[in-house]
């Protein structure tokens, strides 16, 4: 069975999401803490993690760094805090979604559904593709840039993948949601940032991009 980890302070909620999560058949972890959360995850791994961003003690923020710092588990963030600075730097922090209190049932575990299959799906396609001083090697989930390592999420890696796949052309944001997200509709922020992160490991200068382009008015494109 899937298991998913819960980090949620309002106990409300806390129990809320578990039985909900538990009528579809999770196995689900709660926290009331990011403290208790983190120690949960390192003796007894979850599949996924659920991070609320307003945590007593260590916050939703620093949580998701400290997840991500240990290894590549999805994160998701489900917070009531729907400004555009929280959702970019909960992404940053290392977060794979977001979605914004309330929640439904089915639109939150249509979204664990998503990042399963994403994480199946991670080591599929081609042996090998070159482009310029990029190496991306799917079935090894390895990306090397001058015969060097990148340390990609698995988000980031399948973003690059489906880039490179339609190198030289351009892949408008609702694409990629469609795409590297699965979803058939969703807040387009979530790409952005995620493009943001992959320039900085991509680019010699992030704020003037070679590889990762934008196409004003059209998307992103991963040059050949």
């Amino acid at each position: 069975m899937v298991a998913v980890l819960v980090i949620e302070d309002d106990d409300r909620i806390r129990l809320s999401l578990t039985l909900a999560l538990e009528d579809e058949g999770y196995t689900v972890h709660a926290a009331a803490t990011a403290e208790e959360g983190l120690l949960r995850q390192r003796r007894e791994p979850a599949d996924t993690v659920l991070v609320d961003l307003m945590l007593p003690g260590i916050d939703g923020f620093e949580c998701i760094r400290e997840l991500r710092r240990a290894d590549d588990v999805p994160i998701v963030v489900v917070s009531a805090r729907d400004d555009t600075h929280d959702i970019v730097a909960a992404l940053e922090a290392g977060a794979d979604d977001y979605v914004v209190k309330p929640v439904a049932t089915k639109e939150l575990t249509a979204r664990l559904r998503a990042l399963r299959r994403r994480a199946r799906a991670a080591g599929a396609g081609p042996r090998a593709t070159l482009i310029g001083e990029l190496e991306i090697r799917p079935q090894a989930g390895e990306v090397l840039l001058r015969g060097q390592p990148l340390a990609l999420t698995r988000t980031e890696f399948r973003l690059l993948c489906e880039l490179a796949e339609h190198a030289g052309q351009v892949l408008s944001r609702q694409q990629l949601l469609e795409r590297v997200w699965e979803y058939d509709f969703g807040d387009e922020r979530l790409v952005d940032v995620h493009v943001g992160r992959l320039r900085h490991k991509l680019e010699d200068d992030p704020g003037s991009p070679t590889r990762l382009v934008t196409v004003r008015g059209l998307g992103y494109k991963l040059q050949r």
